[in-house]
Parts: C-alpha cells; sequence; structure tokens
C-alpha cells in the first residue's frame, strides 16, 4: 500500500508540471509481488520490485530493488541511483553517493 501512495505521488508530481510528458507507465501488483516502471519526456525514470517474505506469518516483511534516474536541472548530468529496502533499510548506490557502511550479520 506504501508503495502505490509513493507511486500516486510520483505520478502527481509529475502531472504537475505540465511541460512533462509520461512516455512509459507500467505496473504489475499482485497479493505477493509488485513492479512497475515509469519514464517521462524530461529523462527521468524509475523501476521498482517489491516481493512479500515469509507471507502469512509474524514476520512478513517487504523486499524491495529499484532504482530511478533523472537529469539535473542546474548542472544537467543525468544522475541514476540503484537500491535495495529490506530488513537492513535503505540501501541506496550510486556514482554520486559515498559508498554505504558494510552490514554484518
Amino acid at each position: 500500500m506504501k508503495c502505490l501512495l509513493l507511486f500516486v505521488a510520483l505520478f502527481a508530481f509529475v502531472a504537475a508540471r505540465p511541460e512533462v510528458e509520461i512516455i512509459r507507465s507500467e505496473s504489475d501488483v499482485q497479493p505477493d509481488h509488485y513492479s512497475f516502471d515509469l519514464e517521462t519526456s524530461d529523462g527521468t525514470s524509475r523501476h521498482e520490485e517489491g516481493v512479500v517474505k515469509d507471507a502469512g506469518t509474524d514476520h512478513a516483511s517487504i523486499s524491495v530493488q529499484g532504482s530511478y534516474s533523472y537529469k539535473d536541472e542546474t548542472d544537467g548530468k543525468q544522475y541514476s541511483v540503484s537500491y535495495i529496502a529490506d530488513e537492513n533499510g535503505f540501501q541506496p548506490t550510486g556514482e554520486h553517493l559515498p559508498p554505504l557502511p558494510s552490514i554484518e550479520h
């Protein structure tokens, strides 16, 4: 549900900018997983997949993998971020981001 709200918020943000058009929008929402892809005319793109882990138990959670990219309006550079969000938190990576500290189990 949170991901659906995030998708709706992203869609509203894009829709609020009339000069930006949605070029591609695809989604697949199932009870145990989801995925979506979004691409706009300004070079922004977003992809995300989520899977429910341990469904039906007290320890059910969702594991998410995704990426997004955008063109910065001030410097004109294209930036890309890949991420994982799971029991270890949100873990983004990108050439412009500092490396994440190692997580030891």
